[in-house]
């Protein structure tokens, strides 16, 4: 969670606004940043992976591969995608039996 968070921060404006929901078993964090070019939606997971836009940030691409990690080791599963004004990731967490 908080290398979702991080990547929020990093790439949200300096006044941006961050929203983070925990409905249910999914945590939902959408930033205010450029969002994610489609091009690199397929890779965003992958480690050492950076767009061209976020070069410029500090990083070495090491953050959400880890949060894919971690989540396919707790049987939840994570997803990007570009929203309006931003990158939307989710983080749904396995029911409870």
């Amino acid at each position: 969670m908080t290398n979702l968070l991080d990547n929020a921060a990093k790439f949200s404006p300096p006044q941006g606004v961050i929203h983070v929901e925990l409905h249910r078993n999914v945590l939902t964090v959408r930033d205010q940043g450029p969002g994610i070019p489609p091009a690199d939606l397929p890779h965003i997971f992958d480690r050492f992976y950076r767009s061209t836009t976020a070069r410029a940030k500090p990083g070495h691409g090491l953050g959400l591969a880890i949060v894919k990690q971690v989540a396919d080791l707790h049987g939840a599963t994570v997803t990007a995608e570009s929203a309006p004004n931003g990158a939307l990731f989710r983080l749904a967490f396995p029911q409870s039996v």
